[in-house]
């Protein structure tokens, strides 16, 4: 059993020690590289499954033994050794990091036992009619338009908002959301939730967190942006918020709303081009496939080692 212990954490270690690699690469390029929002998001998207999915696990020793200069990683193997040795240390350890993922899922467990109340306040309510496939729902619970629903997602918009927008603010706050429905959004955001659960104690998950919500919505304006409704959806936002409550259509994006005024009401709205956004895919791409094959590879020699 004991045997066991090292080579289990050694493994974790390595395998975090790449996918934060990822994750530094992915800000560093998001941040400074010029690209839509768009693939900016699915490049965090990528970040968060490689956070979650150990690639180099689903391979393990495969290409270990060819890959000459790839060694095992002096000084992680050491950790999984000692806790190996020092089991009392090792469960200290264990018992904190179920105590904090615990936590965690219980936070998670009563979101989505709120959140699968209000579906079934919504779906008693008025028929659902469609916008481009998705369906859409009127509520009276007064909230602000979103979508609901992980695996079947629709659009709850409140009731009475024909009243309160016009048809064009309407459409650019119908193009915002469908877009967000259409790409399972709210799936992404619950597997995001899920990893932190176990991988609360890591910084650069949250990190992962905050940048999936920035380009989230950033990319669902785009879609806007290119209907030429930017405007459009700033005073629908306007028009819905509540006295003295910043609106963002979009629960948690508060501390990037400046950002997103800027973009909608642009006279010149910056349009990426191609070849940014193709270096960027493959220069993210180049350095998501080198941390992969590093991990099978030490991870590799970790199994010849002590097995």
């Amino acid at each position: 059993m004991h045997e066991h212990v090292g080579p289990a954490v050694y493994y974790i270690e390595v395998h975090l020690l790449y996918a934060s690699i990822v994750c530094l690469a992915a800000w560093i390029l998001t941040s400074m590289w010029n690209g839509s929002a768009t693939w900016k998001y699915w490049i965090w998207v990528a970040t968060l499954l490689n956070f979650i999915l150990p690639f180099g696990g689903f391979v393990d020793r495969f290409g270990a033994s060819s890959v000459s200069w790839a060694t095992q990683l002096p000084g992680l193997d050491e950790v999984g050794m000692r806790i190996s040795r020092h089991l009392a240390a090792g469960g200290v350890l264990l018992a904190v990091w179920l105590g904090g993922a615990g936590v965690m899922a219980t936070r998670l467990i009563a979101r989505v036992r709120r959140d699968r109340g209000n579906t079934v306040t919504v779906e008693q309510l008025q028929p659902s009619f469609l916008a481009q496939g998705v369906p859409v729902k009127l509520s009276s619970s007064g909230q602000e338009p979103s979508v609901a629903g992980v695996l079947r997602p629709y659009i709850s918009l409140p009731l009475g908002i024909v009243r309160v927008l016009s048809k064009k603010e309407l459409d650019a706050v119908l193009l915002h959301e469908i877009t967000h429905a259409k790409r399972r959004d709210n799936l992404i955001g619950l597997l995001f939730e899920i990893a932190l659960c176990g991988l609360w104690f890591h910084p650069l998950v949250w990190l992962t967190g905050f940048r999936l919500a920035m380009f989230r919505e950033l990319s669902c304006d785009d879609s806007v942006i290119k209907r030429a409704r930017g405007a459009y959806l700033v005073t629908a936002i306007a028009k819905l918020a509540a006295p003295g409550k910043p609106s963002s259509l979009r629960a948690g994006a508060a501390t990037f709303f400046g950002q997103r005024l800027t973009r909608l009401t642009a006279s010149q709205p910056q349009r990426p081009s191609r070849a940014a956004d193709s270096l960027l895919i493959v220069v993210f791409s180049a350095i998501f496939l080198a941390c992969v094959l590093e991990t099978i590879a030490h991870t590799g020699s970790c199994f010849k080692v002590h097995m």
